[in-house]
């Protein structure tokens, strides 16, 4: 079986990546661009771990053998009946072991020239994180920094398009990273599925010019970011948004919106905040709610909660903020690419007053979550 074996430096010499984990396993994480084809089903796997713990091992591979051989045969009825003759798939699951070599053995009997993942995803999941230990300090870092409700993450969406490297740790979390910023009808990834796309992501990106990214805590909903990366980020060069009160408003009303669809749960999800405010002031938020009185709440939350959570958070941990480049954004405009082009020319006059600070990246001890 050794002949049949392949490593990860030979991801790209195949056509297809064939995952045969169940499909609660291929969920948590896999191989992007994988394939899930399970050779066994979440049910069927519990069954036979089952059967090997309170039966007997033998037992328990005759069993699953015979259902690795059904869901390998409606395989190759379904999703590879149109695979051509000269197809070169690389299979894998848990540890390289009887799921993935089963299919590797029949597809090469049929004459497909399949090769098993040496080691499988746990060697992967190996990869990723030595990525993670090794990537997030190559990069010198540009930090948006700001007050809730200023745009940052429109601006850095609109640096994006205006050509800068730019590192959105929200849309890789499907989350905005405050105590309201689920997406409607976008689940988190888990933090394994989490850590292999931001290993992609910092994999693609180009030591010579700056990450821009925005300023987060340890936490982004259920996800959590490295430390190295984290105090990289802390440790960067800081731009601070500033945007009126009035679009710091308007653009909440507008990006939390949904909140209002489902004001149970928007009310759920304050009550939350008592112990940080009083029973009374989170009431009075619910009220708030129930009256439609929209743009009220979130001026309160604005300047009772959202203000004095950033002063202290933004103080602790951004060594760099005093020297910050103070930019005023527009959130609510049309032309946030402009403004974004705006920022890059401002900063390329910064830099060179200040080279030390994008030059080279910063090296701080991890920041405190």
């Amino acid at each position: 079986m050794k002949n049949l074996l392949a490593t990860l430096d030979q991801l790209g010499d195949f056509d297809e990546i064939v995952d045969v984990r169940t499909p609660l396993e291929f969920a948590e994480d896999h191989i992007p661009g994988a394939t899930n084809a399970p050779v066994l089903s979440n049910e069927e796997r519990v069954i036979v771990g089952t059967m090997y713990k309170q039966v007997s091992p033998f037992d328990a591979t005759r069993v699953g053998a015979a259902m690795v051989a059904r869901n390998i045969a409606m395989h190759l009825d379904t999703i590879f009946a149109d695979r051509p003759r000269n197809w070169r798939p690389l299979i894998y699951c848990w540890r390289g072991g009887k799921r993935s070599g089963s299919m590797t053995t029949w597809f090469n009997m049929i004459g497909w020239k399949a090769r098993q993942l040496e080691g499988g995803y746990k060697t992967w999941r190996r990869h990723v994180l030595d990525r993670l230990d090794a990537l997030p300090g190559r990069y010198r870092y540009v930090a948006l920094t700001g007050h809730t409700g200023s745009g940052k993450t429109r601006l850095l969406q609109a640096l994006r398009l205006a050509g800068a490297q730019v590192l959105d740790l929200e849309q890789l979390a499907c989350h905005r990273g405050s105590l309201l910023g689920a997406l409607p009808g976008q689940p988190q990834p888990s933090q394994k599925a989490f850590e292999t796309s931001l290993a992609g992501t910092l994999e693609r990106f180009d030591a010579s010019q700056p990450v821009f990214v925005e300023a987060e805590s340890r936490r982004i909903g259920t996800v959590s970011l490295p430390e190295n990366l984290l105090s990289g980020i802390h440790g960067g060069t800081c731009i601070e948004v500033q945007a009126t009160r009035e679009d710091r408003v308007a653009f909440l009303l507008q990006d939390y919106a949904h909140l209002f669809d489902a004001p149970e749960q928007f009310k759920t999800q304050l009550a939350k905040l008592v112990g940080l405010h009083s029973h009374e002031q989170v009431r009075h938020w619910h009220e708030l709610i129930d009256s439609g009185a929209r743009a009220e709440l979130f001026g309160e939350l604005i300047e009772r909660h959202y203000d004095p959570a950033y002063r202290r958070s933004s103080q602790q941990h951004f060594g760099n903020l005093a020297h910050a480049l103070c930019f005023e954004f527009r959130p609510n405009a049309a032309d946030s690419v402009a403004q974004a082009r705006a920022l890059l020319e401002r900063l390329g006059g910064h830099e060179r007053a200040a080279p030390d600070a994008l030059q080279e990246p910063a090296h701080h001890p991890a920041a405190q979550p």
